[in-house]
């Protein structure tokens, strides 16, 4: 998915909201938007979201030498979600359809997105994806796949989500691949996070060799690009997912929450809709 000019401010909120969780002072900050913005002159017309978004969170690492200025939030995300755990467990166990159930709870956990917004209601957004339709509503197509596939790439998105994809994971009952960030990246979940959300026991963590949001195949490892390329079946979370891999080809089922304009509009839905997308057919 090509970068908008409506993602053009939400890059310089971005860089400025890193800024300030590092405790940068204010011409520090000026300096570090003053930057961000020289980049966004520079950015190629095909450029993704995600391939911007990394080089205006290197900036503000660069600067202000904090190497995760997201660790604190991604910390109480985590501590938030397993309080939660034990709940939506419950849920899940007491459904008609245990798995559209965990479907639901993934997505609802996709809120957790310091990229898009500064801060988010968990337990309203949870209920609102228990409630609401989809928007675009590919779950019997995905359960097909479940069924026939002996193995899943999952790719993670934010700390703290993690905990939802737990409860996902633990529902699918296949040999599953957890697949995190290799550094800090915003909010973006690295070993470390998944760890911490309990994910070890239940999935294959490996990382993906990039520092990057979404999917960016020129910084990935080639261990996980022969990975992606064998898999079977892909689970890919979040918007920074859909944004870097919707023009892929391949088996790959992407679950989120349009938390942004351009997101909708792309995917001709309303903001705040929650998706199970198929993505395009075709050889890869």
């Amino acid at each position: 998915m090509k970068t908008w000019l409506d993602c053009y401010p939400c890059f310089l909120r971005q860089a400025l909201s890193a800024a300030r969780r590092t405790g940068a002072s204010e011409k520090k900050q000026r300096q570090i938007l003053l930057l961000t913005m020289q980049e966004l002159q520079h950015i190629p017309e095909g450029a993704t979201p995600p391939e911007m978004a990394w080089q205006v969170h290197r900036i503000v690492r660069e600067q202000t030498q904090t190497g995760d200025p997201f660790h604190g939030a991604k910390q109480q995300a985590t501590d938030e979600a397993l309080r939660l755990y034990p709940h939506l467990k419950q849920l899940v166990k007491t459904a008609k359809d245990p798995l559209e159930m965990a479907v639901r709870i993934a997505i609802a956990g996709n809120i957790i997105d310091l990229g898009a917004a500064d801060s988010y209601d968990l337990q309203s957004n949870l209920d609102r994806a228990l409630a609401q339709d989809f928007a675009i509503n590919n779950l019997l197509a995905l359960k097909h796949e479940i069924e026939s596939v002996s193995s899943i790439l999952y790719l993670a998105d934010n700390a703290g989500e993690t905990v939802f994809d737990r409860v996902l994971i633990e529902t699918l009952k296949k040999t599953v691949t957890y697949v995190v960030k290799a550094g800090p990246i915003i909010n973006d979940a690295t070993r470390e996070d998944a760890v911490a959300a309990g994910l070890e026991p239940v999935a294959d963590i490996i990382d993906n060799g990039s520092q990057a949001p979404g999917t960016l195949f020129s910084q990935c490892s080639a261990d996980f690009r022969q990975l992606f390329e064998q898999a079977e079946l892909i689970i890919a979370k979040g918007q920074g997912h859909y944004e870097s891999l919707s023009d892929v080809p391949g088996p790959i089922f992407f679950l989120l929450k349009a938390k942004c304009g351009v997101i909708a509009r792309n995917l001709d839905i309303a903001e705040g809709d929650i998706v199970v997308k198929q993505a395009n057919a075709g050889s890869r």
